[in-house]
């Protein structure tokens, strides 16, 4: 019998088609949100952003800004993900619990934002990298957090990230990184594709 964790890799897929007439609560979003932000960064930066958008004025606007993609609308929400820049900045806070919870000293939390700072300062080429890097982890783990409650979901890359920073008043630190809608699937909605054997893209060394 296969874990828990195998059988939702194996079975998750990605939707497209929602059945717009059923909705997720405001609890179920807001678990999948804190799911999320368990997921792993540089130094535990935890350098994310969240833009849940529910409402139909939201979509509205979300709608021609993903190319009018009809899932936007049809899904019961879809979650602005963003990677962000500088996150180095906020080491210290994100740190402060560590050391609280006597996983690592004081001494080691400061090397950390010392390395962090470091090779992060001035470098804006490896910030966005972070910001890409941590936002993806975030979406996935979203996305199988959300296949475990029977939530469907589909991570989107099709929008304008110009428009999306101007319409949602995103920060100059937030990098969009990925849409990711979620809600219940319409019937005709496909199973999980075929992949590539494992040997194919595999090189052990």
């Amino acid at each position: 019998m296969k874990d828990m964790i195998t059988q939702l890799i194996e079975t998750r897929a990605s939707v497209a088609r929602y059945d717009a007439d059923k909705q997720l609560s405001d609890a179920q979003l807001k678990e999948l949100l804190r799911l999320a932000t368990l997921s792993p960064s540089v130094y535990n930066m935890q350098n994310w952003k969240f833009i849940v958008v529910s409402s139909d004025a939201a979509k509205q606007k979300l709608h021609p800004i993903a190319f009018n993609q009809p899932q936007i609308l049809d899904a019961s929400a879809t979650v602005i993900i963003c990677g962000t820049l500088k996150g180095y900045q906020q080491l210290p806070k994100q740190l402060s619990p560590v050391v609280e919870a006597n996983i690592m000293s004081q001494d080691v939390a400061d090397g950390w934002v010392e390395m962090a700072t470091n090779a992060h300062e001035g470098n804006y080429t490896l910030q966005r990298d972070e910001a890409l890097r941590s936002g993806s982890l975030a979406g996935m783990t979203m996305m199988l957090a959300a296949h475990g409650m029977g939530i469907a979901s589909g991570a989107m890359t099709g929008f304008d990230p110009g428009q999306l920073h101007a319409e949602f008043e995103l920060e100059e630190t937030d990098i969009p990184v990925m849409l990711v809608t979620l809600g219940y699937p319409a019937k005709q909605s496909w199973p999980q594709k075929p992949r590539q054997p494992m040997e194919d893209v595999t090189l052990f060394v």
